[in-house]
């Protein structure tokens, strides 16, 4: 049972096809469940952690972004983990174009294969480290959108996915208040030498009050 209503939720993010993502969104659950079993891929157990600190709390980027669902553009998701929150977005932007990256194979395995299976074609998936990208000539400034969540501190995040970013792109890092409290006087003032400004939106809570969250962006 999703703990939550999914439909006001797509309006919230401006998902044009609410009834095919929430589809996709369950079976990514059977899909996730299943792989659990197996292997270690998430934390999260039950069926309402998923829809709350998997799909909302992934989906959520949009409704302060509004560019990701009306928009083309290139995205990469550092440290996707089991795909979140590259396998929420894709499913419900089929413009954005995605590439999830995280150094765990058993990880990035099961992005590929529940990419296949929920047949999701604006996904890339690759297995390797953000800082070894961040060097390759076929990476530099090549995306729009660079985000990350649950992953490190701000001040690695951009050191290690600087060279990633069009000249115009934009950061987006998912944070706990706690966190931005902490992080955003270091790197702000870690990149005052690239002439790059942070800011971060109001802290809102997830649905059923489990767990406040901000995102933090450079403008």
């Amino acid at each position: 049972m999703i703990p939550f209503d999914p439909e006001n939720l797509c309006r919230q993010c401006s998902v044009r096809n609410p009834a095919d993502f929430i589809s996709r969104s369950g079976r990514l659950y059977e899909l996730l469940s299943a792989a659990n079993r197996k292997t270690n891929l998430t934390r999260i157990q039950s069926e309402s952690d998923y829809w709350i600190k998997h799909v909302a709390d992934s989906l959520l980027v949009a409704r302060y972004f509004p560019k990701l669902s009306s928009e083309t553009l290139r995205l990469a998701d550092i440290g996707c983990g089991a795909g979140f929150p590259s396998l929420v977005l894709a499913s419900a932007f089929p413009a954005l174009q995605i590439t999830a990256i995280d150094s765990t194979g058993k990880k990035t395995d099961f992005v590929k294969t529940a990419a296949v299976t929920l047949e999701l074609n604006n996904i890339e998936v690759i297995t390797g480290r953000a800082r070894e990208l961040n060097r390759q000539p076929d990476y530099i400034e090549r995306f729009d959108v660079v985000t990350a969540r649950a992953v490190s501190d701000l001040r690695t995040l951009f050191r290690e996915t600087r060279n990633l970013i069009k000249a115009n792109g934009q950061f987006v890092f998912f944070k706990t208040p706690e966190q931005a409290a902490k992080e955003l006087p270091e790197i702000e003032n870690d990149t005052r030498k690239y002439s790059l400004n942070w800011a971060q939106t109001e802290i809102f809570s997830l649905p059923g009050n489990s767990g406040r969250r901000l995102f933090i962006y450079s403008v």
